[in-house]
């Protein structure tokens, strides 16, 4: 009679083929539930994948190959009127505008990360953003959702994927804040998945405790399984929902639903509607953004690390960067191409790697160890590697001040501080356009602090049917 192998035993057999036999060193000396805990961790992880995915990414940096015939990008111009490529604006709007009140739009934010390279504890969706209000950036994004509902009767659903780190923190915040006035049936979190974290100098896999395998997010790139895997997609099928617009949580300033996005995205000539992409033009050849790039009519994104200098510093006859396309985290993706992609069996984006300071427990004592430098490598899949994949896709361009502020670090660049000063100089702007007098210091800056819910407005244009102030008073801090 045959006798069932346990789960222990199971996954024993597993490590031992693929030599990872160390991350159950500690297993005997464990608790029962610790025990529990670390084999399921284990029997849950694809082992199978580990030698080749050790000896290609962590034991061998892959060399980077730029891709051939490489060219910049063609993008639609900020300005629709622009005499390089001139646009309908106004049909754009219309087309993205039916898109969300017939229901065929959801937004999609990839909020995985922590908060702690801002010295902040939790979900970083959890971080206080606003820049007189302290509204976190979960509230800003709700508040946009909130803003289509008002002015087009548009509800919109809002799917968010977390990290398993984060996961029951960010479902708790929404539910202590009542989901910031949106319905909680129009709401869904899953969690990406998670990849080892390995050694940089063995390839073995890290244990980050006793009873914990060292993990990573797998990257905003594994949001084309996760979506799938979680019955997101399915969910949006049900809506209804055709299109997807894609952003990640750091960002205060995002478009959360940009009409003209989804209708170029739906619309133009030369879009296949399955993935489009916004840009912004860069400010200096070495800025640390991807940039769009097109190799035979496929616009794909070069990480900046790889660009080569020459092509980052070349610049066109009027002085401007030729490689100036931006990427800014900000798609839209129709359901169908996601679902086509996530289905497909030989369906793979490519990983990147990222040395990392990784701290661990001694595999040997189990005593733990808080590296000095790059002791381990992390794995990650990124989204914007699916563009290739794209008939045809199309790249379109925003004003930085309008909308891109990320907040990923404490103090300096892409700080919350460089944040509010971006949101109140896009405000300020705004106000001025309405007809609004704003102070400025000498050099320009807004001698005040600003900020603009989006559900009172997105552009300039919606902000003129707001109650407005004829002055800002100088020092002052005020909310819209």
């Amino acid at each position: 009679m045959a006798t069932e192998t346990s789960p222990l035993t199971h996954v024993r057999a597993r490590l031992a083929r693929v030599g990872q036999e160390h991350l159950l060193a500690f297993h005997d000396a464990l608790p029962p539930d610790a025990q529990r805990r670390l084999v399921d961790q284990i029997a849950g992880l694809d082992l199978e994948s580990l030698p080749a995915l050790i000896d290609a990414y962590v034991k061998h940096a892959p060399a980077f190959a730029l891709p051939p015939e490489l060219q910049p990008a063609p993008y639609y111009p900020f300005d629709s009127a622009s005499t390089t490529r001139p646009w309908n604006h106004a049909a754009m709007r219309t087309t993205g505008e039916v898109l969300l009140r017939r229901g065929k739009v959801a937004a999609f934010v990839v909020a995985g990360g922590q908060g702690s390279r801002l010295g902040f504890e939790g979900p970083k969706g959890c971080f206080p953003a606003g820049a007189v209000t302290g509204k976190s950036l979960f509230q800003v994004f709700a508040d946009a959702l909130l803003g289509a509902r008002d002015r087009l009767g548009a509800a919109v659903p809002l799917y968010v994927m977390t990290s398993p780190l984060n996961h029951a923190a960010t479902v708790e915040f929404f539910e202590a804040n009542a989901h910031f006035g949106l319905q909680k049936r129009d709401v869904m979190f899953f969690p990406q998945g998670v990849l080892p974290s390995f050694d940089l100098r063995t390839g073995r896999v890290l244990l980050a405790e006793k009873d914990e395998v060292a993990t990573n997010p797998d990257g905003h790139g594994g949001s084309i399984r996760a979506l799938h895997a979680s019955g997101a997609l399915a969910d949006m099928r049900r809506r209804g929902v055709e299109h997807l617009s894609y952003f990640q949580v750091d960002n205060p300033c995002v478009r959360a639903l940009d009409p003209v996005f989804l209708g170029l995205h739906a619309a133009a000539p030369d879009s296949s509607a399955e993935m489009s992409s916004k840009m912004i033009a860069t400010a200096y050849p070495e800025e640390k953004l991807g940039v769009f790039c097109a190799s035979r009519g496929k616009v794909e994104v070069i990480e900046y690390s790889d660009l080569p200098a020459p092509l980052q510093q070349e610049r066109l006859p009027d002085g401007t960067l030729r490689f100036v396309a931006g990427s800014i985290a900000i798609h839209v993706m129709s359901v169908a191409f996601v679902e086509r992609l996530a289905t497909e069996r030989e369906f793979a984006l490519p990983y990147h790697r990222a040395e990392k300071k990784i701290p661990h427990a001694d595999p040997a004592t189990g005593a733990a160890v808080k590296p000095e430098g790059n002791n381990g490598v992390k794995l990650e899949r990124f989204v914007f590697d699916a563009l290739t994949r794209c008939r045809a896709s199309i790249v379109y361009e925003t004003d930085r001040v309008e909308e891109f502020a990320p907040i990923k670090n404490a103090s300096g660049v892409d700080s919350p501080d460089s944040s509010r000063d971006l949101q109140t100089e896009r405000a300020a702007r705004w106000l001025e356009r309405c007809g609004v007098a704003v102070p400025r210091r000498d050099d320009g800056a807004a001698d005040c602090v600003l900020e603009l819910s989006p559900r009172t407005a997105t552009t300039a244009e919606e902000l003129r049917a707001a109650k407005l102030p004829k002055a800002i008073e100088r020092g002052s801090r005020l909310a819209l």
